[in-house]
Formats: C-alpha cells, sequence, structure tokens
C-alpha cells in the first residue's frame, strides 16, 4: 500500500550573501544528511555560477534534495522530497530542511509541504 512521502519547497532569505556563493559545506551537509539517515544517493550535480551562486541536485532513490541560490538578493530556493514507499521519512524530510536553515543562518521566507 502506497503511503505519501513529504515534499518541503522553500524560499530562505540569508544575511551573508557570501554564504550563497560556495556550495562546499552544503554538498558536505547534503552528504551527511543522505549517510545519517540511511538515504542512498543515486546521482548529484553541483554548479558554480560565474559571478556567484551556484545550484545542485541530488538524485536519491527516495526522490531527492534540490537548491538554488542568488547571493545578489540574499535568497535560497530549496526543495527536498522523500517518499514513504521503504520507510517513515517524514521527520527526515523535515529534519534536513530545518539542518539546512541552522546551516546557512537563513529566514524561512515562505514554505509549502505537500503530502504526495
Amino acid at each position: 500500500m502506497y503511503k505519501p512521502g513529504l515534499h518541503i519547497i522553500s524560499e530562505f532569505q540569508v544575511e551573508n550573501p557570501e554564504e550563497l556563493c560556495a556550495f562546499s559545506d552544503v554538498k558536505n551537509y547534503f552528504d551527511s544528511c543522505i549517510q545519517n539517515y540511511g538515504l542512498e544517493k543515486v546521482g548529484e550535480v553541483y554548479h558554480a555560477f560565474s559571478g556567484g551562486g551556484y545550484t545542485a541536485v541530488v538524485c536519491l532513490t527516495e526522490s531527492h534534495i534540490s537548491i538554488h541560490t542568488w547571493p545578489e538578493f540574499n535568497k535560497v530556493t530549496f526543495d527536498v522530497f522523500l517518499s514513504n514507499y521503504q520507510k517513515e521519512n517524514e521527520g527526515v524530510t523535515v529534519s534536513i530542511h530545518d539542518g539546512l536553515l541552522k546551516l546557512m543562518l537563513a529566514i524561512n521566507i515562505t514554505s509549502t509541504k505537500i503530502k504526495r
């Protein structure tokens, strides 16, 4: 029987735009989450833009994590979706989202939670 997973789509604001120019801390955070929560990565792309900002998508067997930054506006868009096919991941989804807010010292501007 299918049990919907949680998809969180958010926009953050940060005080320090320099935090949005390099993805190494975020990549380390995503990798740590994947390992600590027993998720399975099947692919990833990280791309730094000349002049600042980056985009990243991490594909998981459970679904995905993605982020896009705009240092010129102190903005981040982020989404994480984890299915509940083999285990309950709703709490993990919330933890990844909330942990990224803390890592980036960000304020959550908007957030949408979808069960799907």
